[in-house]
Parts: C-alpha cells; structure tokens; sequence
C-alpha cells in the first residue's frame, strides 16, 4: 500500500507515468454485456498491461480478494495466448 500511495503522490516520478482505470460493476458493461469487472478492463488493454509489465511496471489491484481468482485466471488465459508461462 505504501508503494501505490506513493505513486498516486507523485505520478510521474522516474520519468513514469501513472494510469487510473475503473471498472464499475453497477455502471458499466463488458463486450459481452455484462457486468464491467477489473480482469475485463486487464484484457481489454492486455497488449498495452504486458508491454508495460514486461518494462518493469507493477499493476495494482483494489477491492476484494475474492476477486482474485477471477483476476488470475483472465491473466493466464491472456498469458497462454502470447505464449507466456504465467505460473513462471
């Protein structure tokens, strides 16, 4: 937590840059028509999220960690298909 209050204070710290995305479930809809959860907004940027990770980027979830599993299994799906080892 310190880490993230740290970057939301100064977002452009070491020459980075600080994105903010929301995923509202009672206020948005995914491509399918659903409901607008985080992994949804993860896989809809996924090229850019890797690109970035790849570049030492760290990623932040917020909410609760029975979101988790949900989260984790959209990142593996995303990582079979660029052809990386998630459990790595």
């Amino acid at each position: 937590d310190d880490e993230w209050q740290e970057a939301k204070a100064n977002p452009t710290a070491n020459g980075g840059k600080l994105r903010v995305d929301y995923a509202l479930s009672r206020e948005a809809t995914n491509k399918k028509g659903g409901k607008m959860y985080i992994q949804d907004k993860v896989e809809e940027y996924a090229d850019e999220v890797f690109n970035k990770l790849d570049s030492g980027a760290h990623i932040y979830f917020c909410g609760l960690k029975g979101m988790m599993p949900g989260i984790q299994d959209m990142l593996k799906e995303v990582c079979s298909s660029k052809g990386i080892d998630y459990d790595e």
